[in-house]
């Protein structure tokens, strides 16, 4: 079902209903701006917005899923185009709100929701941009765009303005504040100054909002094509202290004896922006936020070597954890980012130290899937301007990656574990399931990955027949531990 036709049977319900229904907010808004492809359309309709979702739903022989929200008189519509398929670029959501007003209570972001008219409706909105809407259904023209608060007029200036005064906006919804870095960011416009200024008044209360609406925002940040320019709204407007002040000291350059550091802060929206200019992967460039985190925490100056952050990717991978545990994040994004944080010195020390086989099989082994998302990182890291230095580092890369697959068809690392398994060497050994088998495996994937016997069964099983009575002396002490 196209857009053309959603609105066909929008218009023929709200004509038989006898109820005006409008489109409203970012699908105006991008159609002057000449971005395509919205798949999120919202509805304001003059009445229910709830009992014209289910007429929407049964006009449609229900082809969708409804999803009801009877206390905001809203329902969300998700169609797919393919059943079945959960492809979300093949799915388009509409949202169904009545006409309404929103009363906040000020320690609280739940309102106390009635009915209104569309000109009350369109004022407790964002930005005058989002304020825009077009008549989809029953009187007066359909399709003109309705425009109360100069939005049109913004779109030309490029311009991110609060339809009421700021301050009460951003108090009612703080998390506004966020949208407003995150559109400066996606759309290239600039925050009015009375906005901004009010931005920066209300930051603290961004303290009511809860981790899961942050972590969003933020995300769609990172997903933008320049995220540093939304991120660094966040640093300078004092919001990102709210829920991440771990960012806001990596800021500032000390200096002993005329020897000075890099801006890490300044560092690091480079590293996020050259990682947006490679990948599309959201999580990917989120790792490049925190890849130094750790940095002010361990910077030492140390005469002869200058200054030194020496095992920052370690604590970098703590402090990552618990950043990820206060926003939210899912197991799986906080072990995967930490495993970046934790790894992205690794391929610059190996290159130091030699490129041999046996520290190529290490690096395959211990970041498996994530080895390519790695290397990305790398070599977003390198931000010198110098560029004849960014053109050797950036080869460096090159030829690392050309080991690794190298050594990839030669060892056939591409899922490795010891080809000698656990229930062969409790056959083997007499051994139950234990920190035992745990061992001589280790052991035997260790001779693998030194290079001490190729990576096959044949040869495992011989290394193990040879290890085996030095390897069970000590199964009392292990399983002791």
């Amino acid at each position: 079902m196209d857009q053309q036709k959603i609105f066909k049977t929008i218009c023929k319900i709200a004509k038989q209903e006898k109820t005006d229904v409008y489109v409203v907010g970012g699908f105006v808004r991008d159609e002057l701006l000449a971005i395509k492809d919205k798949k999120d359309l919202d509805f304001v309709v003059i009445g229910s917005g709830l009992e014209f979702a289910k007429k929407f739903d049964e006009a449609v022989k229900q082809i969708g899923s409804l999803i009801e929200f009877p206390d905001f008189d809203t329902a969300r519509y998700v169609i797919n185009f393919e059943l079945g398929t959960k492809n979300s670029e093949l799915k388009i959501e509409l949202e169904f709100a009545g006409a309404r007003t929103e009363k906040y209570d000020e320690k609280s972001r739940k309102p106390k929701v009635e009915a209104t008219t569309l000109e009350e409706d369109l004022k407790r909105r964002d930005f005058t941009v989002n304020t825009l809407c077009r008549k989809v259904g029953v009187g007066g023209k359909l399709g003109e765009i309705v425009d109360l608060f100069n939005g049109q007029k913004d779109i030309e200036k490029k311009l991110l303005r609060t339809p009421l005064d700021p301050d009460a906006t951003f108090s009612d919804d703080p998390l506004r504040m966020m949208r407003a870095a995150r559109f400066a960011s996606q759309l290239g416009f600039t925050i009015e100054a009375n906005t901004y200024a009010a931005m920066e008044r209300n930051a603290k209360r961004l303290k009511i909002i809860s981790a899961e609406r942050i972590k969003e925002e933020l995300f769609k940040i990172f997903a933008t094509t320049k995220p540093s320019i939304g991120l660094r709204i966040l640093y300078d407007t004092g919001l990102m202290d709210v829920f991440m002040p771990e960012v806001g000291n990596l800021k500032g350059v000390d200096e002993i004896f005329g020897q000075q550091h890099k801006d890490v802060l300044e560092h690091t929206f480079k590293v996020i922006d050259n990682l947006a200019e490679r990948t599309s992967n959201v999580l990917l460039r989120v790792s490049a936020l925190f890849h130094d985190i750790a940095k002010p925490e361990t910077k030492k100056f140390e005469r002869g070597r200058g200054w030194t952050f020496d095992m920052h990717e370690h604590l970098g991978k703590k402090m990552v954890q618990v950043i990820g545990k206060r926003l939210k994040f899912s197991t799986d994004e906080s072990k995967y980012l930490a495993k970046l944080v934790r790894w992205h010195q690794h391929p610059i020390a190996l290159m130091d130290d030699g490129v041999t086989d046996s520290a190529v099989r290490r690096l395959i082994v211990n970041l498996g899937d994530e080895l390519t998302d790695l290397l990305n990182l790398c070599r977003s890291d390198i931000t010198t301007g110098n560029p004849l230095k960014k053109t050797k580092r950036l080869k460096n890369y090159d030829y690392l990656e050309n080991r690794i697959e190298e050594v990839i068809e030669k060892d056939n690392l591409r899922a490795f574990q010891s080809p000698f398994r656990g229930d062969e060497i409790m056959q083997e050994c007499g051994l139950k399931p234990g920190p035992t088998v745990g061992k001589i495996k280790k052991a035997l994937e260790e001779a693998i990955l030194e290079g001490i016997i190729p990576n096959d069964y044949e040869a495992t099983k011989k290394y193990f027949f040879k290890i085996k009575d030095e390897m069970l002396e000590n199964v009392e002490e292990w399983e002791k531990k």
